[in-house]
């Protein structure tokens, strides 16, 4: 079985990126196609054959990926993928709409119907720092790509969703059943630590729809320390709202990150995600989550026993539950245990099952319809005898 691996961009580091880390880590050998790929910064962590798309050659794609959205469907169906049995595409925009023989399986993980597209059209038109005459034009370029990204869902045999709350999405907008998988979390990297202090911790990617704004916000009144790790498009604007108890960290590495989990108060998850891995990191550290009560939350924080949940995305509710919270009442050993179910292992073991369940499925039908397709050939063969 040949197998090709599909991803939308390598230029980003993301829990997209986390999962299609674990695919190449499983097989190690299947070419990687992406629309860019970033040398630097993924040249370690993904290697051997990357195939990536004329974008590439682009000046400035790498920086500008952007604005490059309108030639993203055609160079996502320019891959030549008819040396393949299977292709297993990553995606949460374009990689869904890969073109395959028929005879091929395509095998589709989602890490959600994409956003821009479907649920945050108007926020993303608002956010994306294109001039005012630009902006007016992006309804007309987005109701384009939705029309592709919905006629591209079909080309996909099998779609595999995240979390529940995705696969409820897929089910909406593709009208198209998914089978959950939940996304790794290297849990073993994290470990309870014996001394707990007196800061909160929130951060990951600093992007809008993650309304950090509200962890900012709450704490601003609160006045408690706070800890915002992580880079992205609002850093600059969440840092001039701080006030002095908050430290924005910046970019950490795997051990700086396990030590601000493991002895933080709790973590905080104001955003509405599609699974969410942050939140499963600092229960893997020991400690309990504050989170909003949306997404991919409610498959991964259990009230009273890892965290508990904000009812609204407004700054008081988060004030209101920091000021309530009592974090002596959470067992950071059962915390750790529940954390474990969604430990990479566990997602390896999952994902190849599946793949090789599909895959037997796909022959076993691709048999049965050769030999149906060989059985009306015979009847259309002795009727033309008969009649001879």
């Amino acid at each position: 079985m040949k197998i090709a691996l599909v991803h939308d961009y390598l230029i980003q580091d993301g829990g997209a990126e986390r999962v299609f880390k674990t695919f190449h880590e499983v097989w190690p050998k299947a070419p990687i196609f992406a629309l860019l790929h970033d040398k630097k910064r993924f040249g370690k962590t993904f290697r051997g054959d990357i195939r990536t798309s004329f974008l590439q050659r682009i000046p400035f794609s790498r920086r500008r990926f952007r604005w490059l959205m309108p030639l993203m469907p055609a160079a996502t169906e320019g891959y030549d993928l008819n040396d393949f049995d299977l292709v297993l595409s990553s995606t949460s925009a374009f990689a869904k709409g890969v073109i395959t023989k028929p005879e091929t399986l395509h095998i589709n993980y989602c890490h959600t119907p994409t956003r821009y597209l479907w649920s945050d059209t108007h926020t993303y038109i608002n956010e994306i720092g294109l001039p005012r005459p630009v902006r007016s034009m992006m309804p007309l370029l987005l109701s384009s790509i939705r029309s592709w990204d919905r006629n591209a869902a079909d080309r996909v045999d099998r779609f595999v969703a995240n979390s529940q709350a995705v696969r409820h999405r897929i089910a909406k907008y593709y009208r198209r059943d998914s089978t959950v998988i939940h996304p790794p979390v290297d849990t073993h990297n994290y470990s309870i630590s014996p001394r707990v202090d007196d800061y909160y911790l929130a951060g990951g990617r600093l992007v809008a729809y993650k309304r950090f704004d509200v962890v900012v916000r709450a704490f601003n009144k609160l006045g408690i320390p706070l800890k915002i790790f992580g880079e992205g498009p609002s850093f600059s604007t969440l840092r001039r709202m701080a006030g002095p108890n908050i430290e924005f960290v910046g970019k950490v590495n795997e051990r700086q990150k396990a030590e601000l989990y493991a002895r933080a108060i709790a973590y905080l998850h104001p955003q509405d995600e599609d699974f969410g891995i942050t939140p499963v990191e600092s229960m893997a550290a020991g400690r309990p989550v504050i989170a909003y009560r949306r997404g991919g939350a409610l498959e991964t924080v259990i009230e009273g026993v890892t965290g508990t949940f904000l009812e609204d995305q407004s700054w008081e509710e988060l004030a209101n539950c920091v000021i309530r919270f009592e974090p002596e009442k959470f067992d950071s050993q059962k915390i750790r245990q529940h954390a474990e179910q969604f430990d990479t292992d566990v997602f390896k073991r999952r994902i190849k099952d599946f793949v090789r369940d599909a895959y037997q499925e796909h022959l076993k039908n691709e048999e049965g319809f050769l030999m149906q397709s060989s059985n009306r050939l015979l009847k259309v063969e002795s009727g033309l005898k008969i009649t001879n």
